[in-house]
């Protein structure tokens, strides 16, 4: 029994699926060439991060695939109904990688409240000659404690989005279509515990009212969910932060925002043309960029492997 981790796995989820017999292959297959791979292997199970496209047409072409998972929440890269109007089984790992993705959320939030990414490019070349007028080019950070922070999307990322805004002491509002109210759970070290319910409010009053913007939603299939209305919607001096998926934001209007003071700062982990984003986003002093590592974490890998293994197992050994 033969998968294929194409965007690769890692080793606890490998050495799980070896075994239970699987015969788990790391080789990364050009899209090109992955239905002949995967005919000539008889591959029964195949799984992607966000890198590999899964299409009808390599469904229709590759009858030996019983499995398609996902390691992560979204699945924009996979026909999920047409391969399970096919018997295929779709799977995911939808909190495996929560945390890691709110983390890095907040790695944003830091890094541009406290100018650390332009303060990063410059500290090692000029450093050492402009140290005091760098102090005082940085001088007017910011704290999020006390400030409000609006989340778009309130799934499994956003409420640990919330966790964490909680323990920061900041004020935490939502948006989400789906989702009336979000029951918070904050777990500290000690098992102590407080409980804190979210009301979900209309995108606009979200925009209106947050210091901090953060999205945690799904590609949009047709224009951009923050664009320049949006923006105009916003405070000034407002900071926005994007982990979910490349595309939601119109990067044309966050620059436009970001130059004219509208906006304070921005991070980044993904965008409109990846792997090749637009230089005028990679260079720009006010954002503070990832290269789409919201989910790359040690600890989420493992959890992801041991979740995908463990599906996989269940499925193919029942069936």
């Amino acid at each position: 029994m033969k998968v294929l981790a194409n965007d690769g796995l890692d080793q606890s989820g490998i050495d799980a699926l070896t075994e239970k017999g699987f015969e788990v292959i790391t080789k990364k297959v050009s899209q090109e060439a992955l239905v002949d791979y995967i005919n000539e292997h008889k591959i029964r199970t195949i799984l992607v991060r966000s890198a590999t496209q899964v299409r009808k047409e390599l469904i229709d072409n590759c009858p030996s695939i019983e499995i398609i998972g996902r390691g992560g929440v979204g699945m924009d890269n996979i026909d999920v109904d047409y391969a399970r109007g096919k018997g295929i089984h779709v799977i995911n790992t939808p909190s495996a990688s929560s945390e890691s993705v709110a983390e890095l959320v907040f790695a944003h939030l830091f890094s541009g409240a406290r100018f650390l990414q332009d303060s990063n490019r410059k500290m090692p070349l000029v450093g050492d000659t402009e140290f005091a007028s760098l102090k005082k080019a940085y001088a007017a950070g910011i704290e999020l404690k006390g400030k409000t922070i609006g989340i778009i999307g309130m799934g499994r990322i956003g409420q640990e989005v919330a966790k964490i805004a909680l323990g920061l002491g900041m004020r935490v509002i939502a948006a989400d279509n789906m989702i009336g109210k979000a029951s918070i759970k904050v777990t500290f070290y000690n098992n102590q515990f407080i409980n804190v319910d979210i009301e979900t409010e209309p995108l606009q009053e979200v925009l209106k009212h947050s210091d901090f913007i953060t999205l945690h939603v799904p590609a949009q299939k047709e224009g951009f969910m923050i664009g320049k209305n949006e923006f105009d919607i916003m405070k000034d001096g407002v900071a926005i932060v994007n982990c979910s998926r490349g595309g939601v934001i119109d990067e044309a209007a966050l620059i436009e925002a970001l130059d004219s003071g509208k906006v304070k700062f921005a991070g980044l982990d993904v965008f409109i043309n990846e792997p090749t984003p637009s230089k005028e986003i990679l260079n720009h002093a006010k954002i503070s960029l990832t290269p789409h590592t919201g989910a790359s974490t040690l600890e989420a890998q493992d959890r992801i492997g041991l979740s995908l293994a463990e599906q996989i197992s269940s499925i193919l050994q029942i069936h």
